[in-house]
């Protein structure tokens, strides 16, 4: 990529000596600077490539063999394997055979169930290690599943679950009874929704608030008004960062419409903020604090876990510094900076990713735990911003409206959730949070090294990554093994662990202790044997001739 930057440069130095002036051909090189080298940074290119890898699926021999072991490691692998599928069609069966049923009707369950590990070894996980999707009852850290497994749960509810489910039970049950004798009555609205509004100011330090249905449609809201009131088309979104499905901020594989208003461009980067600072088309710049984990990296599911190559760690002191740099930009530029905090906010802190990183954004959303167990989307911001119609222009509207916009029981949960943010409890839990989740991780990863397994975590306080520290194809196994011990992972795997705030330091000795049996067993099956000369970029080479094998016959 430097390569053809540099031949980009010669050409338009060359042209330019010709009088063309150029200015359009040098912002465009000045973009492409900015956008990060590897395919998260390029969204057509990667659609592009996405579009060309081809679908296959390996058989028994290679299934147990993509990555030319000897024949004893081979068969050591398909005797664990077939150990865990016995297992699997023990303790899973009831769940199994329901998931099965329920996903010939429901999309959710075939995609997900196809993209728990790399393609090729999809087909196989599929047939022999079928685990159920349905769970009975949740309390304390800890599901049940339709046939009974008691299993710690570390899947955060895709992060609403930030205090516990007791906690959201409790948000639940008391927004019930508030609004029994209402009912769905829509439009109108309940007298705690004034008390959320107050208490969401004060929180999010802005001066107005809008409610929605969930968090990608704040988002959503954000970004129209963000272009309603700048009167510019662009956005910049930072190369991996989730802003939830909708096409303007999912450029890349995963939504079919290209997007041409949307710039991809890295993380933490000076030619970022010079694309910032020379641009007038950019209306907003979209920030989801998450990616403090894993600058420039797409979220990390198991599914594209083909090598040993995922990285993660949070410096907190470089992205601060970063965030606060492009605050400066932003209000020099009059460019509108919206932190999207769906997923991180009211986990990192009582003002969240704002707080956790001293930062005051121009809009912010929330979703997720807000809804004290219940689906939300809001959006907090500027005054001047937050306006949808003009004064001087009535007929010249940012419309937004939704049938069930402060729904009177998802305003009463949330009325509960907030309120019980003031609570000594609360505070509590939220006193030492950094320092407590560091102690947690650090005494996990002693665990692990202790055992002897090539496995470590990295986290942003209670949201952990797994990451593997010696060269393999099969790292997405793990996730299986992990729940044949009796932890529950969401489908993405090993790539997201998320634990609740009410997971004390017993509890997650208690995960660590089945973790590492898990890695330990994993291990004697021979899934991690590997040889001096194997590396990660060697895994890669292989793996990207077979596709061009497939591919092209």
């Amino acid at each position: 990529m430097d390569d053809t930057f540099a031949l980009t440069a010669l050409a338009v130095a060359a042209l330019g000596t010709l009088g063309w002036g150029l200015p359009r051909t040098r912002r465009r090189l000045q973009l492409s600077r900015a956008k990060h080298r590897s395919l998260t940074g390029h969204a057509r290119m990667a659609k592009r490539v996405a579009g060309w890898i081809p679908g296959f699926a390996y058989g028994p021999d290679r299934f147990f063999n993509a990555d030319g072991v000897p024949d004893a490691v081979a068969e050591r692998r398909r005797q664990g394997f077939e150990r865990l599928a016995a297992l699997y069609a023990q303790r899973f069966a009831q769940g199994a055979a329901l998931t099965a049923q329920a996903a010939e009707g429901l999309s959710d369950l075939q995609f997900t169930g196809r993209y728990r590990v790399p393609f090729p070894f999809s087909a196989m996980v599929r047939q022999h290690l079928r685990a159920g999707s349905f769970v009975t009852q949740a309390s304390g850290v800890m599901l049940q599943d339709l046939d009974g497994n008691q299993l710690h749960d570390l899947t955060g509810s895709y992060g609403v679950n930030v205090f516990g489910v007791d906690f959201y039970k409790a948000c639940m049950a008391e927004a019930h009874a508030a609004t029994l004798a209402v009912g769905p009555v829509l439009g109108s609205y309940l007298p705690c929704v004034a008390d959320n509004i107050a208490r969401l100011r004060k929180i999010s330090g802005l001066d107005e608030v809008s409610f929605h249905m969930s968090g990608t449609e704040a988002v959503m809201q954000a970004v129209r008004l963000a272009r309603y009131h700048t009167g510019r088309r662009h956005l910049v979104r930072f190369a991996g960062a989730y802003h939830g499905w909708w096409d303007d901020v999912q450029p890349g594989p995963g939504n079919p419409m290209p997007q041409r208003d949307t710039y991809t461009l890295k993380d933490m980067d000076e030619r970022t903020l010079h694309v910032l600072r020379t641009r007038r088309d950019i209306a907003c710049v979209l920030v989801n604090p998450l990616q403090a984990l894993h600058p420039n990296a797409a979220a990390p599911g198991d599914s594209s876990l083909v090598d040993s190559s995922r990285r993660a760690g949070v410096d907190r002191a470089a992205y601060t510094a970063w965030l606060q740099q492009l605050r400066q930009v932003c209000t020099e530029r009059g460019i509108v900076l919206i932190l999207d905090e769906v997923f991180v906010g009211f986990r990192l802190g009582e003002r969240g990713a704002q707080g956790y990183f001293n930062l005051q954004a121009d809009l912010v959303t929330y979703g997720k735990t807000l809804g004290g167990g219940l689906p939300v989307g809001v959006v907090c911001g500027k005054a001047a911003l937050m306006k949808r119609f003009r004064d001087d222009r009535p007929a010249d509207i940012c419309f937004a409206r939704g049938t069930f916009n402060a729904h009177p029981t998802v305003m009463a949960a949330m009325n509960a959730f907030l309120r019980r943010l003031d609570t000594p409890e609360v505070q509590a839990i939220y006193d030492g949070l950094d320092e407590r989740w560091t102690g947690h991780q650090d005494r996990f990863n002693a665990a692990l090294a202790a055992a002897g397994v090539p496995v470590r975590v990295a986290g942003l306080q209670s949201i952990w990554t797994v990451l593997y520290t010696v060269p393999s194809r099969y790292n997405w196994m793990l996730q299986f093994y992990l729940r044949a011990h009796g932890l529950a992972l969401s489908w993405v795997g090993s790539g997201r662990i998320v634990f609740s705030l009410n997971h004390g330091q017993a509890d997650v000795d208690a995960v660590a202790a089945r973790f590492v049996a898990a890695a330990r067993e994993m291990q004697a099956d021979g899934w991690w044997w590997h040889d001096a000369s194997a590396s990660n970029r060697g895994i890669r080479r292989g793996f990207l001739k077979e596709l061009v094998r497939q591919r092209f016959g």
